[in-house]
């Protein structure tokens, strides 16, 4: 138990300084603007167990979204879109249950329900962010091309990065 509690800080310590010191700095520009944010940090909410009582997901939520926007400077956006991301769990969790029901003490990761079911799952959470995150970067529907776009953008990137996390990091 304490084992997992420790792993859990850790990758959440892992993937916020991953995210304000190296996915920051990256910058992909397309013409004269810059339509991708990797955002690998949500996989830290994403991830953690499914038995986590949801007012601790949340306030562990802010508190990293808190952190994120006190290095990126910006006024809750990150705060804002993954507190969303950790209230959604619940109900995208629920959504893709099994038939046979989730084991609750595991996390919802590719080694505890199948690569299949997890690409699914992580699919939408990052989707459900990332348009969350730039709708409220933008604050208006007047650029909605500069949202669709942000948005795809940002959701391939952000995939193929936590994919690469997720097997580099978590072998089993």
């Amino acid at each position: 138990m304490t084992n997992d509690i420790l792993r859990y800080i850790g990758r959440i310590i892992l993937l916020t300084l991953l995210q304000v010191l190296i996915f920051k700095q990256l910058h992909f520009p397309l013409g004269t603007f810059n339509y991708i944010h990797v955002l690998v940090y949500p996989y830290a909410i994403i991830t953690l167990p499914i038995r986590i009582p949801r007012n601790l997901l949340i306030l562990i939520a802010f508190a990293m979204g808190m952190t994120i926007d006190v290095f990126y400077n910006s006024i809750g956006v990150h705060t804002s879109a993954l507190v969303f991301t950790a209230f959604i769990r619940a109900h995208i969790l629920n959504m893709l249950e099994p038939r046979g029901g989730y084991n609750v003490n595991a996390s919802p990761t590719r080694y505890y329900l199948g690569m299949n079911w997890f690409i699914r799952y992580l699919a939408i959470m990052i989707a459900l962010h990332v348009v969350f995150y730039v709708s409220m970067e933008v604050f208006t529907f007047v650029y909605i091309q500069e949202i669709i776009l942000k948005s795809i953008f940002s959701f391939i990137f952000s995939m193929v990065f936590i994919l690469l996390y997720q097997f580099l990091f978590n072998p089993k």
